[in-house]
């Protein structure tokens, strides 16, 4: 029987692997100062309730490669991907200001709140800022600590495209900051900000990873990418649309903080180009404000822009589906429900 990525005991396996290195690393905090073990606690609560995709495609490109689906060490190699994709959220709730994530608060305010809390001295937002960059920060090494100790023999081949990914999701950031600034940005543009903040570093890049480690060639790799770029666009486009119109019981968010913040995602775009001046003049004057999401959500929805994206992600859907039928039926086997749990979502 074929082995699927998607399987419950393997997003298990991950949880316990990374609760089990985070009471390691707990020991080694611990030592260097009391306060260090908030830290600790802080890292394993915010990776709790996640999805846990990013090591399921590390674990997919494992098995389309031909590895061992009972090799326990694949499972720590996959778990490190989940203290990346923590590293950057804690990171870009800061930038967005964001109060929640996963219904619980961001990792800053929940600092702020302990500052409130004990009564200490200085300033509660300084605090919780600086704590959110500095456990950012140890997030990102533990991702190649945790990597490295898996000790496969591939590994110096996979770290490549792990040092891909990390440089690829940094760039999608800044240049999703850098179009914030920027008046409005075409679709095109904004499907540049999809494809290097999201697309490839949820599914190519943990992809290739995992291929990298059960060995292998350069044409499965290939294969892979056009698996994993469709794909991951059409997962952030879902992304973007439940950020907007999403039940905030089951994002964990508020709907339209994106609208908010001011976000210039393919939506955005999308009404800009489908809009007419009155429309357009709504999006320059209300998006990046509180009193404007419900007019820009309206608009999104109105103008077309919202079905727009709705073919978007179908269209991304239906290139991913035939990448993946080119790769064979053992391949639709552990892709196939990944990938349909990576689009067809509410959260």
């Amino acid at each position: 029987m074929t082995p699927r990525a998607d399987d419950p005991e393997f997003r298990t396996r991950v949880d316990h692997t990374l609760r089990s290195f985070v009471d390691s690393q707990r020991l080694i905090l611990t030592e260097l100062g009391p306060d260090l073990d908030d830290l600790a606690d802080a890292a394993i609560a915010f990776v709790a309730g996640g999805k846990r995709l990013r090591p399921q495609f590390c674990y997919a490109g494992w098995l389309v490669a031909g590895g061992d689906a009972d090799e326990p060490r694949i499972v720590t190699a996959a778990a490190a991907l989940e203290w990346l994709q923590a590293s950057a959220l804690v990171h870009d709730d800061l930038m967005d200001g964001s109060d929640t994530r996963r219904g619980r608060p961001s990792v800053h305010r929940a600092f702020e709140a302990q500052h409130h809390e004990e009564s200490r001295h200085g300033d509660p937002v300084g605090f919780g800022v600086s704590a959110a960059i500095l456990l950012g920060d140890l997030l990102l090494s533990w991702t190649d600590e945790l990597f490295r100790s898996s000790e496969l023999p591939r590994t110096p081949d996979a770290l490549r495209f792990l040092d891909l990914c990390k440089t690829e999701v940094v760039a999608g950031q800044f240049l999703d900051v850098a179009g914030q600034t920027r008046e409005s940005l075409s679709v095109a543009e904004a499907m540049q900000v999809v494809r290097y903040k999201s697309a490839k570093y949820t599914v190519e890049r943990p992809l290739h990873i995992g291929a990298a480690l059960a060995g292998a060639d350069v044409e499965l790799i290939a294969g892979l990418t056009e698996v994993a770029l469709p794909l991951g666009e059409a997962f952030q486009l879902r992304d973007d649309v439940l950020g907007v119109f999403g039940d905030p019981k089951h994002t964990g968010k508020p709907a339209g903080d994106d609208l908010r913040e001011g976000k210039r995602t393919v939506l955005v775009a999308r009404a800009a180009e489908l809009t007419d001046d009155a429309g357009r003049a709504l999006l320059r004057s209300c998006l990046g404000t509180s009193d404007g999401v419900g007019p820009v959500r309206d608009l999104i929805s109105s103008c077309g822009a919202l079905a727009a994206v709705e073919n978007d992600i179908a269209r991304l859907e239906d290139q991913s589906d035939a990448a993946i039928d080119r790769l064979g039926a053992r391949s639709r086997a552990i892709l196939g429900p990944l990938a349909l749990t990576a689009t067809r979502r509410s959260r």
